[in-house]
């Protein structure tokens, strides 16, 4: 028999809110080799991020890896962490959610709550759900902060989201975003923050669009994130106005000898460099805010290789972070995605009213409150 939560007293009569959840990767809780352990056990082990046999991959996973990766990790964590607000991944989701609770409370009257959760390592997916059943959400919008869709990012998030729903009595309604690669907001809101970055600092020879990447094989077996990272970048340039020798789509974080979706940015880069290429600018519009892969992997690793093969200026363009041109875009796809939940002529002297009605006749009836 399965066991289910016990659910949160009940009070007849109170007004349901709607919870609106932004799902992000995950960080460690400390940039040390005894936090990454269990965060890269929890992440490597999941079937969505590395698809072969589950018994090979727990001999290499256990013997191999998490015995001498989580110290090079830490190390790597320990160059981008903020002294103050820690991992720069949580500190900028937690501040998009944060916006985004003002940016919709000007916008619509009805109650919600607004959290965040990260897939792997804290907070959980669970502790922001069982909050937002604490506090009587009963219909739940939940948004990956992945543009682009991938069964390793998209779908393992959403994974998390139906095994909570899975051990609980009473469900909540539920929405999902399954991706923005072509949201006219969002690609509005990276050509203006690179624009903005180019008034600042010039122009560079050659734009690199830097996507995360993902093994060849889920392209071969039908993954469209492939397809939708590559739309991205056409309608980034177009927005921009860059012709198709001004910019390059590339993939990263390259892990393990399997073949990975190409073209490679690391090599690419180190072609420039070798070109003698003037100036590169590095933008990863995959990912909505600064992380380890964008601030130790781009604007560290391989700018130093770009360098050491003879190019000149290597350029990283932040994430989108608090721009205030996502958040509105970020709004705006929360808004037309909670249509029938919300509204801007909630009347609160009237859902008190009610509410007070209900809750009376329910007592009549016998219940407690």
């Amino acid at each position: 028999m399965p066991r289910y939560q016990t659910e949160p007293s009940h009070t007849h009569g109170t007004t349901a809110k709607t919870g609106i959840l932004l799902l992000n990767l995950g960080t460690p809780d400390a940039p040390s080799k005894q936090a990454l352990k269990p965060y890269l056990k929890q992440f490597l082990s999941d079937p969505r991020v590395v698809e072969i046999p589950r018994a090979l991959w727990w001999l290499i996973l256990n013997g191999i890896i998490l015995q001498t990766r989580p110290q090079k990790s830490a190390e790597k964590y320990a160059s981008i962490w903020d002294k103050r607000e820690g991992s720069p991944l949580r500190f900028h989701t937690e501040k998009q959610a944060k916006l985004l609770q003002g940016w919709l409370g000007q916008r619509i009257k009805s109650p919600f709550v607004v959290d965040y959760a990260m897939r792997y390592g804290n907070p959980s997916v669970d502790s922001a759900l069982t909050r937002m059943s604490e506090q009587g959400c009963d219909r739940i919008l939940t948004i990956p902060l992945y543009p682009q869709y991938a069964a390793s990012s998209t779908a393992s998030a959403l994974d998390a989201v139906y095994q909570h729903l899975l051990t609980k009595r009473t469900q909540p309604a539920l929405r999902t975003i399954r991706h923005f690669h072509d949201d006219a907001g969002y690609i509005a809101a990276l050509a203006g923050n690179i624009q903005h970055y180019w008034m600042r600092n010039g122009r560079p020879d050659i734009l690199i669009m830097s996507f995360h990447g993902v093994p060849r094989y889920t392209l071969d077996k039908g993954d469209p994130y492939h397809c939708e990272c590559h739309k991205t970048g056409r309608l980034l340039a177009e927005a921009l106005g860059l012709a198709k020798n001004q910019y390059r789509v590339t993939f990263q974080s390259r892990f393990g000898r399997a073949e990975w979706i190409k073209p490679y940015t690391a090599t690419t880069l180190a072609e420039l460099g070798k070109a003698k290429t003037r100036r590169v600018d590095v933008v990863c519009p995959g990912f909505v805010a600064d992380c380890l892969e964008t601030l130790e992997e781009i604007a560290m690793e391989v700018k130093n290789e770009f360098l050491a093969a003879g190019g000149g200026e290597f350029h990283y363009i932040p994430a989108l972070n608090e721009n205030s041109a996502w958040i509105d875009a970020l709004g705006e796809m929360t808004l037309s995605n909670l249509a029938g939940w919300v509204s801007a002529q909630w009347d609160d002297v009237a859902a008190k009213k009610t509410g007070e009605d209900t809750q009376q006749r329910a007592v009549t009836l016998g219940a407690k409150q």
